[in-house]
Order: C-alpha cells, then sequence, then structure tokens
C-alpha cells in the first residue's frame, strides 16, 4: 500500500494510476488523515455484481438471535431487576 498526501497526489496522479492498474492500492491524505482510497476497478465493487444481491450474502453470513422474538422479549424482560 502506498499513501501518499493530497499535493503529491496531484503531482504524480498519472504515475499513481499506473501504480493502481499494476494492483498497488493508493491511500491520499489530508493533512495527516486518509481521505481517499484508489484501488483497480476489477478489485472495487463495481464489477462485483449486483449491491443488492451482495447484501444478502452479507446479511446470510451474520449470525442471529437465538430463539423467537417471544423468547428473546421474556430473557430481556427477566433481566431486568
Amino acid at each position: 500500500m502506498l499513501t501518499v498526501n493530497l499535493t503529491e497526489a496531484k503531482a504524480r496522479l498519472s504515475a499513481l494510476l499506473d501504480a493502481v492498474a499494476a494492483g498497488e492500492e493508493v491511500v491520499i491524505t489530508r493533512r495527516g488523515r486518509s481521505v481517499a482510497r484508489l484501488i483497480r476497478e476489477s478489485d472495487s465493487d463495481a464489477e462485483s455484481g449486483d449491491w443488492v444481491a451482495r447484501l444478502r450474502r452479507f446479511h446470510a453470513h451474520q449470525p442471529g438471535p437465538a430463539g423467537s422474538a417471544i423468547e428473546l422479549l421474556r430473557e430481556l424482560r427477566d433481566q431486568v431487576p
């Protein structure tokens, strides 16, 4: 990963894009804080398909509460002093 400040990024944009095309990740900073990340287009979500499908896949892998909503509410109610 290559980190450059905004001034350097402006001056070297063409070279930075060449590095990104070669697979390098570039982080651009402003006043020492990261403000942007350049990655190769094929590595981004733009080519990974429909965002709704990606969201569903992500959600499917997240742990859900054990039991029904009623059981969860009863358990939470029983914990209240």
